[in-house]
């Protein structure tokens, strides 16, 4: 069992270091192998849509937790009416 197992389908923030670089990625945890966790996380643009998957062993993990909010979407521009 996973050090993160409880947060299995959740979404959830990583914040994780790559050699001296700190990084966050947001999604949801869809694995816990115990030495790994993967994040998933969906976009739609236009009629394309994405999915974004990223492992990060445990080595590398500083902090995992589980956020309730909605992602921002961004705002569409409105635009000029012609007169």
């Amino acid at each position: 069992m996973g050090r993160y197992s409880t947060l299995v389908g959740k979404r959830v923030q990583a914040l994780y270091r790559t050699a001296d670089v700190h990084l966050s990625a947001i999604g949801t945890l869809v694995s816990d192998s115990g030495t790994s966790v993967v994040l998933e996380d969906h976009s739609t643009q236009g009629e394309k849509e994405k999915t974004i998957r990223v492992e990060i062993p445990y080595q590398f993990i500083i902090r995992v937790s589980e956020i309730h909010a909605e992602p921002q979407r961004a705002k569409q521009i409105p635009t000029k009416k012609k007169s």
